[in-house]
């Protein structure tokens, strides 16, 4: 077993979850209870990583973070390193791909607050922000909690993103799902099953825990009734 691409791949996870909630908690509540007509344009976008082809999605970062693509020249203006084939690349190109994952579960979470107690505490003079972080996530919390561990457990199986923008350096951007492609490749079909059997307890056990945070969230509600 790579456990060196499989340690990459927990660490790109683990990195773009905490990215992924810093960006999502904002964008799922403004899309949760946002009037504005153009608001659909910024849900499309957001799902857009649900319907695009992977390598098509990898091709066009790969073009944005390259070193004539706009993210690429800021990002080499202030560091002086380019984004390609490295694993800040990796990172901003997973944060992308994983970007539904984690706020659609988001929105979902905050829809389903009871809209009387997010009245009532700003009826109390408790003002918004104080409002979503005391009332609003605390009540979401099962919904947020599936959307991380989803957003975590999808980029653990990330390819064609990763490939793109990252290649296949060895502890740099070898994540685990290369790995297996490689030792099928090599025709070294022992290493990629044991690779292989891990990616599949760790998606069945997120699966778990994300079915049981569903089925909690909808058995918490008695104020609705």
């Amino acid at each position: 077993m790579d456990w060196q691409a499989i340690a990459l791949s927990l660490r790109l996870s683990a990195w773009t979850t905490v990215v992924l909630v810093v960006i999502g908690l904002p964008l799922g509540y403004w899309l949760a209870f946002s009037t504005r007509r153009w608001k659909v344009l910024v849900e499309a976008v957001v799902a857009l990583p649900l319907v695009l082809p992977p390598t098509v999605l990898g091709f066009y970062l790969l073009l944005m973070l390259g070193p004539h693509g706009p993210v690429g020249q800021l990002y080499s203006r202030l560091t002086g390193s380019t984004l390609p084939f490295t694993f800040q690349g990796l990172l901003i190109a997973s944060v992308v791909y994983s970007l539904p994952f984690t706020v659609q579960p988001f929105l979902a979470a905050f829809q389903g607050v009871d809209r009387r107690l997010i009245e009532a505490s700003w009826s109390l003079g408790v003002s918004r922000w104080a409002t979503f972080f005391r009332v609003m996530v605390p009540l979401a919390r099962h919904g947020l909690l599936a959307g991380m561990v989803l957003s975590f457990a999808h980029t653990m199986g990330e390819f064609g993103v990763v490939l793109m923008v990252g290649g296949n350096l060895p502890g740099v951007t070898r994540t685990a799902s290369i790995s297996i492609y490689d030792d099928v490749q090599a025709l070294n079909h022992e290493a990629a099953a044991h690779t292989s059997l891990f990616l599949l307890v760790v998606s069945f056990l997120v699966l778990v825990v994300t079915y049981a945070l569903q089925q909690k969230n909808r058995t918490s509600w008695p104020l609705r009734s």
